[in-house]
């Protein structure tokens, strides 16, 4: 990795590549480096987010069934099954983060007019005003987080893995 200052500084994935490089392919050394990295970098965008989300008593599941349903226009409503599918949660999990968030005022949860088998889930305006309040420091937190690379780097990185996601899941 090349810093601002010009040089090669090591991390923590490299020292984990150098006891493994002779024993496998540079191809298979290359995705496992990349592998590890995008994992650590996970990690530490989540622990942080968590971390700055904490003094305003909202975990980071909460925030994101609320901003889910803050994008969904017009009614700011979305059935389960679009919610399993979105946040990439199984339904019983779904059911369950409802239930919670259902007990706290932020959503409400009503059989589908058009199919009564199918619930749809609604952003209550608690709800609206709740996630308002706390997704500017989930989005200063990130801002924060990937400061260290310029806005070029950053819109690369992400067309890289835009190309890489869309592999693995399909374009939309």
């Amino acid at each position: 990795m090349t810093t601002s200052r010009g040089g090669t500084e090591p991390d923590f994935v490299d020292g984990i590549v150098s006891v493994i490089a002779d024993s496998h392919a540079p191809d298979v050394v290359q995705a496992k480096a990349l592998a590890y990295r995008l994992r650590r970098i996970a990690h530490r965008l989540e622990l942080e987010i968590k971390r700055e989300l904490a003094p305003h008593e909202i975990e980071l599941w909460e925030l994101e069934m609320l901003a889910c349903l803050i994008r969904a226009e017009p009614d700011h409503r979305l059935s389960a099954g679009a919610l399993v599918t979105q946040l990439q949660l199984t339904s019983g999990a779904v059911t369950n983060r409802v239930t919670q968030l259902e007990r706290k005022g932020l959503v409400s949860r009503d059989f589908d007019p058009a199919d009564r088998r199918s619930i749809l889930v609604s952003l209550t305006a608690a709800g609206a005003e709740r996630a308002d309040h706390v997704l500017g420091v989930k989005t200063n937190a990130e801002r924060a987080l990937l400061a260290s690379l310029s806005p070029a780097s950053q819109r690369r990185l992400n067309r890289e893995l835009r190309t890489l996601l869309i592999s693995l899941e399909g374009s939309v």
